[in-house]
């Protein structure tokens, strides 16, 4: 019996090597994500320190919110707080407080909060930061209309737009993230707007909108912690946990149907849609026009679009799927034969052998007429 040694490619071993050190210096990070206010993301927050405490651990609250409920309060009387510093009449988190103290665990209640100019650091979640680099796990909690890069999407939803904010990256450095997904209807009988009639239900569809892009942010951020541990244990990704469907288009045949299905697959798992050309030299006027009305659709349905200077088609879309996660790769198949098919098999043969672990659909094409 023998025994396959591979060796390691060196820069995979790096990355590895860099990304299980920064694991085990770092603390680790749970938020607590809501998708308005009201939905108990404070409670479940203070919650989870005090079930800690009864386990053993070394607990604190760094930053609570201004106004609390009774359960609240009464969860806070029993927990060791740090009490934040004033700057300028703003209270702070006291970092250097927290430092001192060192515990295991700090809690700390809205990410989304701007220092004043003279603190240390300008922003709430980079206090959280700093105490993660020292090795403190930090719980806090956030409301999805103060994550940055969905800014543009609650504003079409709501008409609002929040003044703080928390970059998404950070977010997706989380180790653990929890949706307190409170119903709608909920969330509609704890409101003080006093909506009725025709207005409620404007505001439930609302929040129904707004739970949604919670839900997604969630699966975006547990992808990413999958990425993160594939990375530090060295393994090679050809998986995610949402769908990545990757459609390669051509200049000779009418990618319209296979883009479609793309989008619909990708929206239905809400995943992601990438479109890609492996460029082919002295293409024609007419098939030029082809590429270029593929690359549009595929533009128009929001994929992510990228053409490949590379010779070898097979290798080039391989190595595309795997650098991105990509699950399924959309292939137009014709039907003519030829003597390189012969010898070499098709594309798509070719391309199944190659594709391990990653799904190939295959959609029966005739080409575009010259």
């Amino acid at each position: 019996m023998s025994t396959l040694f591979t060796r390691p490619d060196p820069d995979t071993l790096l990355r590895q090597i860099e990304a299980q050190e920064e694991f085990e210096g770092r603390g680790r990070l749970k938020i607590f994500l809501g998708y308005t206010s009201g939905v108990g993301k404070s409670f479940r927050m203070l919650d989870e320190g005090r079930r800690r405490r009864m386990r053993g651990e070394d607990v604190v609250v760094a930053a609570t919110q201004s106004a609390a409920s009774p359960e609240v309060e009464a969860l806070l009387r029993s927990s060791e707080v740090i009490p934040p510093k004033l700057i300028g009449g703003v209270p702070v988190v006291d970092v250097e407080a927290v430092l001192r103290r060192r515990p295991q665990v700090c809690l700390i209640d809205g990410l989304a909060y701007d220092n004043p100019p003279e603190a240390p650091r300008r922003k709430r979640w980079q206090d959280a930061e700093e105490l993660l680099r020292a090795g403190i796990a930090v719980i806090s909690t956030i409301n999805i209309q103060y994550i940055a890069e969905v800014q543009e999407e609650i504003k079409r939803i709501t008409g609002k737009v929040a003044g703080c904010t928390v970059p998404l990256s950070f977010i997706k450095s989380a180790d653990e993230i929890e949706v307190v997904d409170a119903p709608p209807e909920l969330c509609l009988e704890r409101s003080s707007d006093g909506a009725s009639g025709e207005s409620t239900e404007a505001l439930a569809r609302q929040l129904s909108e707004l739970r949604e892009i919670a839900l997604l942010l969630a699966a975006e951020v547990v992808d990413h912690q999958l990425e993160r541990y594939l990375r530090r244990h060295g393994i090679e990704q050809t998986w995610g946990v949402q769908e990545r469907i990757l459609v390669c288009v051509s200049a000779h045949r009418d990618a319209a149907s296979m883009i479609s299905s793309g989008r619909r697959n990708a929206e239905r798992f809400h995943g992601e849609l990438f479109v890609i050309h492996v460029s082919e030299p002295g293409l024609a006027r007419e098939e030029k026009a082809v590429l270029e009305a593929n690359l549009a659709l595929a533009r128009e349905a929001g994929a992510h679009v990228e053409v490949l200077q590379e010779d070898d088609p097979v290798s080039a879309i391989t190595r595309y799927a795997r650098e991105h996660g990509v699950t399924q790769v959309f292939l137009g198949h014709s039907t003519r034969q030829g003597w390189r098919r012969r010898i070499f098999g098709s594309l798509v043969e070719r391309m199944i052998r190659a594709a391990e672990g990653i799904d190939v659909r295959v959609f029966p094409q005739p080409r575009v007429p010259a």
